[in-house]
């Protein structure tokens, strides 16, 4: 997803449902959305036994999803795409990327993201940056989300449901190793669901006393 993009398909875009849906009609509602990934998931580890449920990423799977994450339900998946991205010297980039959202029926979502750098001619040229973290949300619809990135990121998100198919998030801290990206500024995420029900979200950073473009790429279903 470029930065230029239609806005009729930008995350914060999507339309508010008049009345709030409960979990089995939102359950539904997804399986019909996405009927072509409905039987794929992530594989599960077989290396030794545990008394752990496994983790999954399809909501027809595994175990059932905590009633605390309703309100994160629509991202459930594995997603993946491409996007635009702004490298530390300020050059412009395509990249593309894995996105698993998984549970394990407890009240938190897992994240994975995986990137990959792309060339001038559409081709993947090697890996690029990994994030691993957690999604929660309370009582109140406010959301926590956590990430550790490959590169020597460590963040923490609060946010709120922008309406049922989006979700706003802004830093609280944005802490860097010493050999991580020294000129990373907070930042804002938004993620959302767009008409076509791909993924979209965009990062922004503080460059410079103003937000600016950092990250962003539109994602499809591919299990889940």
């Amino acid at each position: 997803m470029s930065e230029q993009t239609n806005n009729e398909n930008h995350p914060e875009n999507t339309q508010p449902e008049n009345a709030k849906i409960d979990g089995n009609a939102a359950v539904n509602q997804a399986a019909e959305a996405w009927k072509d990934a409905a039987s794929r998931n992530i594989p599960t580890v077989d290396v030794a036994e545990n008394p752990l449920p496994d983790e999954t990423a399809n909501l027809r799977q595994g175990p059932s999803l905590h009633d605390g994450l309703l309100g994160l339900l629509p991202l459930v998946g594995v997603w993946q795409g491409e996007g635009q991205a702004h490298s530390a010297d300020g050059e412009q980039y395509a990249f593309g990327q894995q996105l698993i959202i998984a549970h394990d029926g407890e009240n938190y979502l897992t994240y994975t993201s995986r990137t990959w750098k792309i060339d001038s001619e559409g081709n993947p040229a090697g890996p690029d940056v990994r994030e691993s973290g957690f999604w929660r949300i309370s009582l109140k619809d406010e959301i926590e989300m956590t990430y550790t990135s490959s590169n020597g990121v460590n963040e923490i998100f609060y946010g709120s449901l922008f309406n049922e198919r989006a979700w706003q998030l802004e830093s609280a801290s944005t802490m860097v190793t010493e050999t991580g990206p020294a000129n990373l500024g907070p930042g804002k995420r938004m993620y959302g669901l767009m008409p076509n029900n791909n993924l979209g979200w965009v990062d922004e950073r503080l460059v410079d006393g103003e937000m600016r473009p950092f990250m962003s790429a539109e994602l499809t279903r591919v299990a889940g």
